[in-house]
């Protein structure tokens, strides 16, 4: 089934895996704000739909280029490659960054004020991370393997602190857009990751590493927001949890 204009964003990025690479090249939105039709996301961004849909098509056609496709995957794994794939490039990567930041904010900042903003933001961006990934491998992922195991295995749901799901994840998704917000403030900033002509090659290397955390953030939160959540609430939705109605 190929793309249609009429589809959301979000449904096109979860059917078609292969999407997620033309819409981060088109700098349309298929994470936090993949609830728009694909038409109101191309008048938004004003590109012609049958460009893209045109894009998607020759895109799709290359199944090497292909990422893998979890929308069949179970709860826990899918939890467990968000882990071991995203949230480990975040820890990698936050520190690096950081340091870079560091080096050309004393090298540059005088001439190019932004980097010192950015600096500020993406200092923020790595704190929220933080707390943010904490939450979910010690509190929300292990709830949520532990209600797949119990559902599969015909037992009652296990009784969380929290409550329903519902909350937990309410939480997660505020949290994703304000990683959202940071980032469009940091690639507006930046110039759409362009440095300067005369850039060191520290500079270049900051805005390229820059861009490419946008884009890994984008697949996470994707994956979490499309896939893993709405199927984490719809179990829950077809087994009530132990001793509730």
């Amino acid at each position: 089934m190929k793309p249609e204009a009429s589809q959301t964003v979000r449904e096109i990025a979860i059917q078609h895996p292969h999407s997620a690479q033309v819409f981060e090249s088109l700098g349309i939105d298929y994470c936090c704000g993949g609830k728009r039709s694909l038409t109101d996301a191309c008048q938004q961004a004003n590109i012609p739909v049958d460009h893209v849909l045109d894009l998607l098509s020759v895109t799709g056609s290359h199944p090497e280029n292909t990422p893998a496709n979890w929308t069949g995957a179970g709860i826990a794994a899918l939890a467990r490659h968000i882990v071991e794939q995203h949230h480990s490039y975040i820890r990698r990567e936050s520190p690096r960054l950081i340091s870079l930041l560091g080096k050309v904010v004393i090298r540059h900042a005088a001439a190019h004020p932004e980097v010192r903003s950015i600096q500020d933001l993406f200092g923020a961006l790595a704190d929220e991370l933080h707390v943010h990934m904490m939450k979910e491998e010690n509190v929300l992922f292990p709830h949520l393997a532990a209600m797949e195991a119990a559902a599969d295995e015909g037992r009652p749901a296990p009784l969380a602190m929290f409550g329903s799901v519902e909350t937990p994840i309410h939480r997660m998704l505020a949290d994703h857009d304000d990683a959202g917000e940071l980032l469009a403030r940091i690639r507006d900033l930046s110039g759409n990751y362009s440095p300067p002509e005369n850039a060191c090659p520290t500079y270049r290397e900051l805005y390229r590493s820059l861009e490419e955390f946008e884009r890994d953030m984008h697949q996470h939160i994707h994956l979490e927001n499309n896939i893993l959540f709405p199927r984490a609430l719809e179990l829950q939705g077809n087994k009530a949890p132990h001793g509730r109605s």
